[in-house]
């Protein structure tokens, strides 16, 4: 057992730390677990998962679809346990697709309001994005739409959904199946990729709402550095995204 003195300075240097992993030593004795860094394909992501209220209903009900015309399909970010993807560096994975063009996936949701208007927000993680020309590129894509609603209630209508590209929003009336938005991925020749309102019927993923995640698997999401990504739903970001996103 450390003396208390030796546990005081141990604490306090934790405390003062973004995060436990950049912390230039060991925690003796275990003190805090830390995440592991892993092959995108070596994520176990979460099996579908929604609050049992309205919320995790209306969730499901405006689940998108997904057509992915070129570069990686979803992957799962993160796992249990809070160990996140390595992502793939564009420069040296082969194609756009290469290393990245089959997994089960994930699609990320959660809820909120911005200016009195409903939204639910859906993300999905891709391992790099690389244009197609194979130019530039970069570790990691986070990308998402937000379908804003006309009530919180089961018996709302669609105001029109924010589709994530390049930092911003398109804002469209949409194309849906049903009740559930037809969504794209896509990189135009030499530009990164983004989501485009689509008219065709692409995949799915399991969805796995925010607060259905593990304390690890939000604290793997909030505290891991994405480079030029990031996950718009976690919690420094959520708001100013749904912001942005409105209309």
């Amino acid at each position: 057992m450390l003396p208390p003195s030796a546990t005081s300075l141990v604490l306090g240097l934790v405390s003062s730390a973004t995060f436990a992993s950049a912390l230039p030593f060991a925690l003796p004795f275990g003190l805090f677990s830390k995440r592991t860094t892993l092959d995108p394909s070596a994520v176990v992501g979460f099996a579908q998962a929604v609050p049992s209220d309205l919320t995790g209903t209306l969730m499901l009900k405006y689940k998108p679809f997904l057509d992915v015309h070129n570069g990686c399909v979803p992957f799962p970010a993160v796992d249990s346990s809070g160990n996140v993807g390595a992502g793939l560096d564009p420069k040296n994975s082969g194609d756009d697709n290469d290393g990245c063009s089959s997994n089960l996936g994930q699609v990320y949701a959660r809820a909120g309001t911005s200016n009195g208007a409903y939204g639910i927000m859906y993300s999905w993680y891709m391992p790099k994005d690389e244009p197609v020309l194979d130019v530039g590129g970069h570790r990691h894509d986070w990308e998402n739409i937000i379908v804003w609603l006309t009530s919180e209630s089961e018996s709302a209508t669609v105001r029109g959904v924010a589709i994530s590209a390049h930092g911003s929003y398109q804002k469209v009336a949409g194309h849906f199946s049903g009740t559930r938005p037809l969504i794209g991925y896509i990189s135009f020749v030499a530009v990164n990729h983004q989501l485009i309102d689509d008219t065709s019927k692409g995949g799915e993923q399991p969805l796995i709402a925010w607060d259905s995640l593990t304390d690890a698997a939000r604290s793997g999401i909030a505290n891991t550095d994405w480079g030029s990504a990031t996950p718009s739903f976690r919690d420094d970001n959520f708001q100013s995204y749904l912001d942005s996103g409105y209309f």
